[in-house]
């Protein structure tokens, strides 16, 4: 097994990346209670039959019998803005994933097997029945639930045609009409739902970026000259903030600007944003190809476009889908175009990746110590170890947000892969057990995300075994070399093999792409059974392989990891940029091979020659005793 070559110690940026703090500061607005995302019971559960009655009553009068809703915003994001919440406002549960098929005589909510406990503690069994939208997704259960002649009603920004048409197929046959609608019947009947964020827009720096939007806007615009085609339209948040170089803060953990934009062949940008968000200064450094509409504009000109537009259909609302028919303009359904080039990261952005880890690894390793030490652990819970590590990174001026809602699960909680500690699941953190806390920062240089797996007193031979079997495939994968145009599916087996030659597996993907202050998720590749996805060098990609032993304990090791070329040209392997030890007291050496010491041995010593110009004496000294078995 070769042995990963690790970085040089820590390089110097720009002093002009250290001033840009700055621009960035706006953003603190993201460290409010307003961010944070949790799990807890509905203060009135009685509310949600009122709300289900009078929502019939609005589809009645539109003349409609039934109404599916999903979880989404108009951009198709994973975190959404309070005002698009309104599965929660309709029903009360707040998961990250889910959907609604309301009909007359019976409401279903559905989601997928992370929320199956959340659904059953949220929902009022007597108004709502539950559903497993994998097992069963909403076209599947239309077909079960609702008859023949029912009209169902659909918001045709909350749906893609792709969406619509998997509904389409599975009522094929079935005298259901899918009915669209232009404004969403929820916000008719919500009299205190939130206003649409406004965050102040800012500039990402061109010197972190590695390119400016114009040189983005001119190569992405040969591309679509080449597919003969006139414009690109864009619908997806992130991929707007990659093009133009720009940063928002209307969602939670993602630094967004929620936007469309239609790029034409000659490079130049429609942006449809609300204005209020852009001053001046950003107008002026965006120039004048970029030209800023209302959304209320964006029909208009859509249509004025002559010749075939390139359309993303997994990803854009229907509602343009609609608008381009109507006006018998063509279309090119091909996938968003900034998707490939936004998760290969330039050579600035990846030093800028590289730097924003060394600050989380120092919180980490303060973190680490912190919890380490027994007096701490008076009196601990999840949630108040959430709030220490939150208080570490907050103490670098580079830092802004979360990059998602902390999990910080102890014994049984940290065996449920999604876990979110509240305020009626908080657990104390005392006795022994393993206590998993998978967390992630945003810097204005670069978004992290780490899970690390601590022993709280002694654990048991079986829980350091297994541990030792989630190191190893951690190591097996950050330790290959792969050829060009290998695809995640084919490297996942490698994280699973040392716990599949026991009969243990772990059931998530081994790996997402993260973007460069944007998305944590960021959805270029994965590394899992059905990851389709060619790697390519500079992609961000995490590395976490884990076991969940089901009411006892949950472990995952978590990395980040560039994809880099390997010494022999034709060949890839993996740079780790996530710099923090291991859990010391977890590892079975015995069970090591000397390939894997190795590979320690040089992680290890990188994790000292990063942190250690940022680490006072005591850290210092408990980081170097926390890595000496492998620091010889």
């Amino acid at each position: 097994m070769a042995v990963v070559d690790l970085p040089d110690p820590p390089f110097s940026l720009p002093k002009t990346i250290i001033c840009a703090v700055f621009f960035m500061m706006i953003h603190l607005s993201l460290y409010s209670e307003h961010f944070k995302q949790r799990y807890n019971m509905p203060e009135n559960p009685t509310q949600y039959q009122g709300r289900l009655s009078s929502l019939r009553e609005e589809l009645k009068k539109q003349g409609v019998s039934g109404f599916i809703l999903p979880r989404t915003d108009e951009f198709q994001g994973e975190f959404l803005a309070e005002y698009a919440e309104r599965l929660a406002w309709l029903s009360g549960f707040t998961g990250s994933a889910g959907a609604a098929i309301i009909l007359q005589d019976k409401a279903i909510i559905l989601s997928d097997g992370r929320y199956t406990i959340q659904m059953k503690n949220q929902l009022d069994s007597d108004v709502f029945m539950i559903d497993d939208m994998i097992k069963n997704p909403v076209g599947k259960c239309l077909e079960a639930h609702a008859v023949a002649g029912d009209r169902i009603g659909y918001d045709v920004w909350l749906y893609t045609p792709a969406q619509l048409n998997a509904i389409n197929d599975a009522l094929e046959g079935i005298s259901i009409v899918l009915v669209p609608m232009d404004a969403n019947p929820i916000d008719a009947l919500w009299g205190d739902q939130p206003d649409k964020p406004k965050e102040p827009v800012t500039i990402f720096p061109d010197h972190i970026a590695g390119r400016s939007a114009t040189d983005k806007r001119m190569d992405i615009a040969a591309q679509i000259k080449e597919q003969g085609c006139a414009a690109c339209l864009l619908s997806v948040s992130d991929s707007i903030c990659w093009l133009l170089n720009i940063r928002g803060g209307d969602v939670k953990y993602s630094p967004l600007v929620l936007s469309y934009g239609m790029l034409y062949a000659d490079g130049t940008f429609d942006w449809f944003v609300d204005s209020d968000k852009v001053s001046q200064d950003i107008v002026d450094a965006l120039g004048d190809a970029v030209r800023i509409y209302p959304f209320e504009q964006m029909e208009g000109r859509v249509i004025e476009v002559t010749g075939r537009i390139w359309v993303d259909c997994s990803s854009v609302p229907i509602w343009f889908e609609q608008v381009l028919q109507r006006e018998k303009i063509k279309i090119l359904d091909k996938g968003d175009p900034c998707v490939a080039q936004k998760s290969i990261k330039s050579a600035t952005e990846q030093d800028a990746i590289r730097l924003a880890h060394i600050h989380d690894g120092v919180a980490i390793v303060k973190f680490l110590k912190w919890l380490s030490e027994p007096d701490n652990q008076t009196g601990m819970s999840e949630l108040s170890v959430e709030e220490k590590l939150e208080g570490f990174r907050r103490e670098h001026e580079a830092y802004l947000a979360a990059s998602f809602s902390t999990i910080a699960g102890f014994a049984g909680n940290g065996a449920i892969v999604h876990y979110r500690a509240t305020q009626e699941s908080n657990a104390d953190i005392r006795g022994d057990g393993l206590l998993l806390v998978d967390s992630g920062g945003q810097y204005q240089w670069g978004t992290t995300d780490i899970t690390r797996t601590v022993a709280i007193n002694r654990p048991t031979q079986e829980q350091r075994e297994n541990y030792t079997r989630v190191l190893q495939g951690h190591i097996a994968l950050a330790s290959a070399h792969f050829p060009k145009g290998t695809i995640g599916k084919e490297i996942d087996a490698l994280a699973r093999k040392p716990l599949q030659d026991v009969g243990l597996d772990y059931a998530h993907g081994t790996g997402h792409g993260v973007g460069c202050y944007l998305c944590v998720h960021e959805g270029t590749t994965n590394i899992s059974p059905r990851g389709e996805k060619v790697l390519k060098a500079g992609m961000l990609i995490s590395n976490e392989p884990g076991y969940y032993k089901e009411g006892g304990y949950g472990i995952r090791i978590e990395n980040l990891v560039f994809v880099i070329d390997s010494d022999d040209l034709d060949m890839l392997k993996f740079e780790t940029v996530t710099y923090a030890p291991f859990a010391k007291s977890l590892i079975d050496i015995d069970m090591l091979s000397e390939q894997e010491i190795s590979w320690l041995q040089v992680y290890s010593r990188t994790i000292h020659q990063k942190l250690s110009p940022y680490l006072s004496a005591d850290l210092l000294e408990w980081l170097e005793e926390e890595m000496s078995v492998f620091m010889e």
